[in-house]
Order: structure tokens, then sequence, then C-alpha cells
């Protein structure tokens, strides 16, 4: 085996792994209600609500416990921003965006395409990817309509773009901001070593679209001519709510920017610049909470305490345990690991608690690959050679494994959701035609640059 190997056992072995016995019941609880969801026989929602009561009721996590596995800064953003939009809504404010987007574009479907999924793309990397899908969604639910395109592509392919785009900064993704956190790694060398990945994913992402939706993406000439006529203002139909809308707007933006520099949360910014979107517009407080989408809100909320449950049995902890002995101590094949089984996982689990179980993993074995290259004692060769590959393996594999399937990302969920309110229904297994060939393609991109830029050069 080998001293490598033997550290890896010995390391496997010290790690605190509670009984495999208390792990199965929240496993089998979350593969039915995950089975439900893909077989489309019942309502998300009530799969996954009636999932977590039940788990709960079982004993398999306390009521209380289960509670603390809610995000609550994810929940108070989406009922914040949809809030937001709602309002706005009413203005005419997207139509205005549909019909300004289609005369720029000039009708043609493919600039259409490439110009919502890089815009989607540069958003999430600079707001969470929710604020992004649930702003660009009915925008482009417009613009497919006065178009005549397929709406489900452009819906789904936003909502992989909304998650590449936020693999690339510290702030883009929940993952990266755990890791940054944890690690004390930089906002400009999450840039440095994440963007250029992400740029190539981006750009391959698009040729394969393009390549299989080019028919599809084709505007009827009579079409085009009626957008080139269209006068986009006309759309507007009550500007002193828009403008004071758009007011409140800008400022939850900032807040988005610089809030987390004084602690203060996107969530609780979302949910406070909805609140006084209201009130500056005059909106009736019953009228504007109707238009939040309460069935995704719970449907996220059962989703969390699910893994939650999974989570507090030990079961991320036990999987990194398997992976450190799998590996047998090899760098290379550790940094691999981490990227296909985080992205897997994070196929069918939320990215935050598997993110929280990993990192004090490779905290943990950091100091055994140090000593095996020999560098023990020098924090700038560990830096580079262990702790960035590592590390930006999670990175990648947890935020663009999201792609894999409908709930592998809030923003997927929220996407979908928008869909079906517009009369438009995502179903699991459209979804995952699209996102999990994309995804598996992002990985393999992912495994190419690791390999190269850490084991290589």
């Amino acid at each position: 085996m080998g001293p490598a190997g033997d550290a890896a056992h010995t390391l496997a072995a010290a790690m605190t792994v509670p009984s495999t016995a208390g792990m199965w019941f929240p496993i089998i609880a979350f593969g039915i209600v995950y089975a439900l969801i893909a077989s489309e026989k019942v309502d998300k929602t009530v799969a996954a609500c009636l999932g977590a009561g039940i788990v709960i009721m079982l004993r398999g996590i306390s009521y209380h416990k289960a509670l603390t596995y809610i995000d609550l800064n994810v929940v108070f953003l989406l009922v914040g921003m949809m809030m937001i939009v709602g309002i706005l809504a009413q203005t005419g404010f997207f139509e205005w965006m549909a019909v300004l987007v289609a005369r720029k574009t000039r009708g043609n479907g493919a600039a259409v395409l490439v110009l919502f999924l890089v815009l989607t793309a540069v958003i999430s990397a600079f707001l969470d990817n929710v604020t992004t899908v649930v702003l660009i969604a009915p925008i482009t639910i417009l613009v497919c309509q006065v178009l005549e395109l397929p709406v489900i592509p452009f819906l789904v392919l936003e909502a992989i773009f909304s998650n590449i785009g936020g693999t690339a900064t510290l702030i883009g993704d929940p993952p990266n901001i755990m890791i940054g956190s944890e690690t004390g790694l930089a906002f400009n060398e999450f840039i440095t070593h994440l963007a250029p990945a992400v740029l190539v994913i981006m750009v391959a992402s698009i040729g394969a679209v393009l390549l299989l939706y080019r028919k599809q993406l084709v505007v009827r000439e009579s079409l085009r001519k009626r957008i080139e006529k269209a006068d986009p203002a006309a759309a507007i139909t009550d500007h002193k709510r828009l403008r004071r809308g758009l007011g409140v707007f800008g400022l939850v933006l900032l807040g988005f920017f610089f809030g987390r520099a004084v602690g203060i949360e996107p969530g609780i910014v979302a949910l406070a610049g909805g609140m006084l979107t209201a009130l500056v517009c005059g909106s009736d407080i019953r009228d504007v909470m109707g238009k939040v989408e309460w069935n995704t809100i719970l449907f996220l909320v059962g989703l969390f305490m699910l893994v939650g449950a999974m989570q507090d049995r030990g079961v991320f902890v036990w999987l990194g345990r398997e992976v450190v002995i799998l590996t047998n101590g090899n760098l290379l094949a550790t940094t691999l690991v981490i990227l296909w089984g985080s992205a897997l996982a994070c196929s069918v689990v939320n990215a935050i608690p598997l993110t929280m179980a990993v990192i004090p993993l490779i905290q943990t074995i950091q100091p055994l690959f140090a000593a095996q290259l020999g560098i023990t004692g020098d924090a700038a060769a560990i830096h580079m050679q262990v702790t960035y590959p590592l590390f930006w393996a999670l990175s990648l594999g947890a935020c663009l494994g999201g792609n894999g399937t409908l709930v592998g990302a809030a923003a997927n969920v929220v996407i979908a959701q928008t869909g079906r309110r517009n009369g438009y229904n995502i179903t699991f297994a459209q979804f995952a035609r699209i996102s999990f060939p994309l995804m598996i393609l992002s990985i393999v991109i992912s495994t190419v640059y690791l390999w190269l830029r850490y084991f290589v050069f």
C-alpha cells in the first residue's frame, strides 16, 4: 500500500463517523421523495414537505434541529425579490425590457439566446443566482412569446448559466462564500483561479447549445419586421410607480454589494427592499404577498429539512471518510474525486450542507499531502500545491453540480416555478435532458483545467 496509503487509512480511521445504522432512514426517505419528484406523479412541494414531516415524526431528526437547517437567507431573498418583481411587473417594466431586447437583436433568435445567457452569467457572478433568474425569467418569457421562440429551453439554459456564472467569484454562489469564509481565500483569488475555467465552460456550453437548437432559433421575417416598428416606451403603464420601484431596487442592489461588509445578509436586504417597494409604490401588501411563489418557498423548506436530516446523521462525514480511503492518499485522485463526487452529489442534494461537510475534510487532509510532498512548514507552497487544487475542485463541483437536475440548485426550482406560473410546465425529465449533459461537459472541462493548471504547469 505504501506510506501514503497507510497515512490515508490512519487519518480516515481517526475521523469521527457516527454509526451507519442511523444514516439509512434519512437516506431512504430522501430517495423516496426524490423518486416522487422525478416521476412527476406527485407535486414537488407536496413530496418534499410530506417527506420532511414524516422524517421528523419518525424521529429521523428533531423538529427544532430540522428548523436550524432551513436557510432563511435563501427564503427571505426569494420572498423579497418576488415582491419587488411582482410590483415592477404591474408597471409594464418587463414588457419594455422584452421589446427593447428584441429590437436590439433585430429579432435574431441566436443573438437573443446568447445575449440572455451571457447576461445571466455575468449578473450571477455578482448577485445571488436566485435574484438573477427572478429578474431575467419574466423578460425572457415575453421575448420568446413575441418572437415565437421555444420558452422552456431558454428558461432551463438561464438557470444553468446562472449557476455557471456564480462559480466565478467569491460572492456568486453560497459554496464559494462558505469556502472563502472558512479558508480566508480572497475575492481576487477566486476570480484569478475560477474565472478562466468558467469562461471556457461558458464558450463551450454556448457553442453546444447553438449547435443543438439552431433550427428552433429561426424567427419568421414578418415577426422581425414587426419588432423593428415596435416602440418599447409604449409598454410602460405607470411611470411614477416604475421610478419609485426602480429607485428602491437600486438601493437593494447596493445592499447586495456592500451588505456583507457590515454583516447584513442578502436575504434581509431583499425582504426589507420588498416591503419598502410596497410602501413607496402604494401597493396593497396582500396583493403583493399574493405574487410570492409560496409553493417554491415550501418546496425548498422541505428539501432543506430532508438534507439536514442526512447531515445530522453524519452521511456527508461518512462519505468524506470513504473519499480518503478510496483515493489512497493520492492528491490528484483526491482532487478529482472531490470534483466529481461533489458535482454528482450536488445534482441531487443542496450544495450548502455538502460544502459544509467537505471543507473540514479538506482542512484535515491538507497536512497529509503537505508531508507527502515534503513542503511541511512552507505555507506558500502548501497554499499553491495543496489548498488551491482541493478547494477549487470543491467549488467547481458544488457550484456546477447544481446544474445536474431540477432540484440541484435553488435557481433551478425558481425558474421552473416561474415557467409553470406562466403556462410552461418544466418537468424533471425536460430539465435533466438539457442540464445534465451540460453539467457533465462543464465538469470534464473543469477536470482538464485542474489537471493542467495545478499538476502539469
